[in-house]
């Protein structure tokens, strides 16, 4: 019998945890997926739909940065430069509801491969605008495809990993984001400085999203879950058998095509979001969507603006907003680590008050060493809730409103992502960079509270209704 190897995700054996064998053909092909070990093929599922987030991830960071060449090229007043910062968070707000609700009608990787072309081509288009009217239409589109993809690729990694180390899996998916944001510091750092154009070629790169839609729609599978709620049991069990041969798991004997595995459909009709059933999570879940999206989009996508204004050069409010964003991965790791240790709940709630407490250190940092400090405690926590909360959001639903669900929390924090880059210029004109992190703060810990209304789902199976 082969051995059982750990790795960074859990148990990389067939031995562990308990496989779909031949003594447990009667488990549905949901519960295969849920026992088996973490494989190569999952790796290949992650790394696939992370490259997808990264690049997302690269989009957003990106604007932060040439917002502040852009200021300063074209003359703009504070209220335009948070135009262009909040339309594109319009358009993920649109882009994340309609693309759960896509995602439950057409499937996940569909959907997937569809944003990542709409986005890539829309960000590529807006290293050719020559005025503010132009660039903020593109960037509504980029927000369309943005908001789309960000709930569906957490989705469908949820739906195809291993019960016991779901939320880690679904973190790591996260902790692409961070990858994404240095890659988008590091073009900051070299390319937007480099020439009046700078900014063009910056947002010129973001062209490549659209050419990986093309490997997504290629390589990813669909969604398990999706395709028996559609009937397509072959492809389901092909799908599921994709994952039990790396393992080691023999296929049971019943025709592929067969529906006895599945699950049994709901009768009558599907409860809302905000049925009783339903309700409280819900709204848990859509205040604390709304307070980290509010913090994390004010204070992250101002921040090179915010340096630039206190008295440093471009590029060195670049090179310091490097350094803090450098910061995300460690969040990440502590994040994924705990997420299956101490649980979501536990997890997500520890984090959101850490980024209350750094938020609020960072308003009040003057030297560089406390910006530095305090601006790497506040990428630390805040990105390690975002990891917990997508590890959430997918888990609290059935498989016939997940997709719904999470596109519909992920919308309605959108709202904040756009009202934040739009508040930080009167926040700052009334009490200065301590008040608009102190705004932040509070919105950070309002959003711990909220976080003890979600239910703790660690090592459950994903519900079907």
């Amino acid at each position: 019998m082969p051995a059982t190897s750990t790795g960074p995700l859990g148990p990389t054996g067939p031995s562990a945890p308990r496989g779909a064998t031949g003594l447990d053909r009667h488990l549905t092909r949901t519960e295969r997926l849920d026992r088996l070990p973490f494989t190569s093929k999952h790796r290949r599922l992650l790394a696939g739909s992370g490259v997808g987030w990264a690049l997302d991830a690269m989009d957003v960071g990106l604007i932060s940065f040439v917002l502040t060449a852009l200021a300063r090229q074209w003359q703009l007043t504070p209220t335009e430069v948070s135009w262009i910062a909040s339309i594109g968070s319009l358009g993920m707000a649109v882009g994340a509801t309609l693309g759960g609700l896509l995602a439950d009608r057409i499937g996940r990787r569909q959907v997937f491969a569809l944003t990542l072309l709409v986005y890539g081509l829309a960000t590529g288009a807006s290293a050719l605008a020559g005025s503010v009217a132009v660039l903020m239409a593109l960037r509504f589109v980029v927000g369309l495809g943005l908001g789309s993809e960000l709930p569906v690729a957490s989705t469908l990694i949820s739906e195809y990993s291993p019960a016991h180390i779901r939320g880690r899996v679904v973190v790591g998916l996260e902790s692409f984001w961070a990858i994404g944001w240095i890659l988008a510091a590091l073009i900051g750092y070299f390319v937007i400085p480099g020439s009046a154009d700078g900014w063009r070629w910056a947002m010129a790169l973001g062209v490549v999203p659209a050419l990986y839609a093309l490997v997504v729609r290629a390589t990813l599978p669909e969604s398990v879950r999706f395709l028996e709620s559609k009937g397509r049991y072959a492809e389901a069990e092909s799908a599921v058998r994709s994952f039990e041969e790396p393992a080691g798991v023999p296929a049971p004997d019943h025709a592929p095509d067969a529906a006895i595995d599945a699950p049994v459909p709901p009768t009558g009709p599907v409860p809302g979001l905000w049925s009783s059933r339903y309700r409280l999570r819900t709204a848990s879940l859509w205040v604390v969507w709304f307070c980290v999206n509010f913090s994390y989009y004010g204070a992250f996508i101002w921040l090179p603006s915010l340096l630039f204004a206190q008295g440093f050069d471009m590029v060195k409010s670049f090179e310091y907003t490097l350094w803090i964003t450098l910061a995300q991965l460690p969040g990440y790791a502590v994040s994924a680590w705990l997420i299956e240790a101490w649980g979501r709940r536990a997890t997500l709630t520890t984090f959101l008050i850490g980024s209350a407490c750094a938020a609020g250190a960072f308003g009040m940092a003057s030297s560089v060493p406390a910006i530095l400090a305090a601006g790497c405690a506040l990428s630390f926590f805040n990105l390690g809730a975002w990891g917990a909360l997508y590890a959430v959001t997918p888990e609290i639903y059935p498989t016939v409103m997940r997709g719904t669900g999470s596109g519909a929390s992920a919308g309605f924090g959108r709202i904040a992502s756009i009202l934040a880059p739009l508040a930080v210029p009167p926040l700052k004109a009334a009490g200065g960079t301590g008040l608009v992190f102190t705004t932040f703060a509070v919105a950070f810990a309002i959003a711990a509270f909220s976080a003890l209304g979600l239910p703790e789902l660690r090592g459950k199976e994903l519900e079907e209704l």
